[in-house]
């Protein structure tokens, strides 16, 4: 079994954050990388991708998009590192085949990411992520790795790409002083969007119940949730960004991105480019 040196967001050793470690790429749960090369990028969109049969062992949309990620986007010689999602831990086990074979080889290096995302704004290509993590997950060192990536590519399904986004955006805080920012949260999205502290277990409600949920950072998460369709993600994050007390959030918006887009009718790839780009979320 083909073993690789990977980053990981989720604790499989006790090693510190960011940290090279040894790990079999088919037991892992999603698979990242990143770039430090300098690229030219374009706008593009192709709906839909034909794959070749003997890349696929099912008919499975999410299958399809994870195959093309690694097929169209990973050579020899990149570092590869982890986080989590359905359509990552699709990838990795691919990868792991493929490395098997001989496909790919001295994978030792960061140059490219792919990820899933809770859903992701149709034009902008805004993501939200972490809307459903675990303790064992941790958001902060996600995004660090995104951050960490010159190219990176998201795998959903169609309905998960959409305009008018609603619903939950978390928002970590530290959990010693969580009330101020939620409350400053909730005055600037008043009549918008609730703000809710998430639990470990049991009922919600806005308190977070008897067990808010805490990070393995030590934080809460506050899950601001959208009654109406957002008007736009990136001032959102931009205002949450301000906020005395919040130490991160779910909003992806300031990197370029790739998005492989599965349907049972194909695959749709979706380039975005800002004539600005600034790294970082």
């Amino acid at each position: 079994m083909a073993s690789i040196p990977i980053l990981s967001s989720m604790p499989l050793t006790k090693s510190s954050p960011l940290q090279p470690l040894m790990v079999s790429v088919s037991a892992s749960p999603l698979l990242w990388s990143a770039s430090t090369s300098t690229t030219t990028f374009r706008r593009r969109k192709h709906c839909p991708l034909r794959i070749s049969a003997s890349s696929l062992t099912d008919s499975s949309p999410l299958l399809k998009a994870a195959h093309h990620t690694v097929d169209t986007y990973i050579r020899s010689g990149m570092v590869v590192g982890l986080g989590s999602g359905q359509a990552s831990t699709m990838a990795i086990q691919y990868l792991g085949q493929q490395l098997r074979t001989g496909a790919f080889k001295d994978i030792v290096g960061i140059d490219f990411a792919f990820d899933d995302a809770d859903v992701i704004e149709e034009g902008t290509l805004i993501a939200i992520i972490g809307r459903q993590s675990s303790r064992d997950e941790s958001l902060v060192q996600e995004k660090s790795i995104l951050n960490a990536a010159e190219n990176l590519v998201f795998m959903i399904s169609k309905n998960q790409y959409k305009s008018g986004l609603e619903g939950s955006i978390p928002v970590l805080v530290d959990s010693l002083n969580w009330l101020e920012p939620a409350e400053e949260i909730d005055d600037l999205f008043l009549g918008d969007a609730e703000v809710w502290r998430r639990p470990s277990i049991g009922h919600a409600d806005p308190l977070g119940g008897d067990f808010p949920f805490i990070t393995r950072e030590g934080h809460n998460v506050l899950d601001l949730i959208f009654t109406s369709p957002i008007l736009s993600l990136e001032k959102v994050a931009e205002s949450l960004d301000k906020i005395d007390g919040v130490v991160d959030h779910g909003i992806i918006s300031k990197f370029l991105c790739t998005v492989v887009i599965a349907s049972e009718s194909g695959l749709c790839i979706v380039d975005n480019v800002s004539k600005n780009p600034v790294k970082g979320a």
